[in-house]
């Protein structure tokens, strides 16, 4: 593949991740992601076990993403996409970027880590306070 196909073939990824959330298909979601890939927000790490859980205690709404500035370095890569949030029944917006690493795997790309940063009214960029969603205790 060409170098501008693999970034096509990224953000393809990038465009399913969104969708995917938008619509509620948890198993969609998960599939974007490497078996052992991560989300990080609001202070805490998450595995994919955790994201039923996780996506049922967040509000859900229109997840708009922008492209992602992608650095390949052969099947690996890491970037970052701008996203704004859009909560379906206030229509209240959460504004930031996630920070990614990706795997070229046997089915394709896929997102490995992602890291989300929210861009506050301050004009600090964080990771947030922490969730509603409570990891359950081991």
């Amino acid at each position: 593949m060409s170098t501008t196909d693999e970034i096509v073939a990224i953000n393809q990824l990038l465009a399913r991740y969104a969708v995917t959330i938008t619509q509620g298909d948890i198993d969609g979601l998960i599939g974007v992601f490497t078996p052992d890939g991560t989300y990080s927000a609001f202070g805490d790490t998450f595995t994919l076990a955790e994201f039923p859980a996780l996506v049922a205690a967040a509000p859900s709404g229109l997840f708009m993403t922008g492209t992602a500035l992608i650095n390949l370095n052969g099947d690996t890569a890491t970037g970052t996409q701008p996203l704004c949030f859009v909560e379906h029944s206030t229509h209240d917006m959460r504004i930031g970027y996630y920070n990614d690493t990706y795997a070229k795997t046997s089915d394709g790309w896929r997102l490995r880590t992602r890291k989300m940063t929210f861009i506050r009214r301050s004009g600090e960029h964080d990771s947030g306070r922490p969730h509603a969603y409570e990891a359950p205790s081991a």
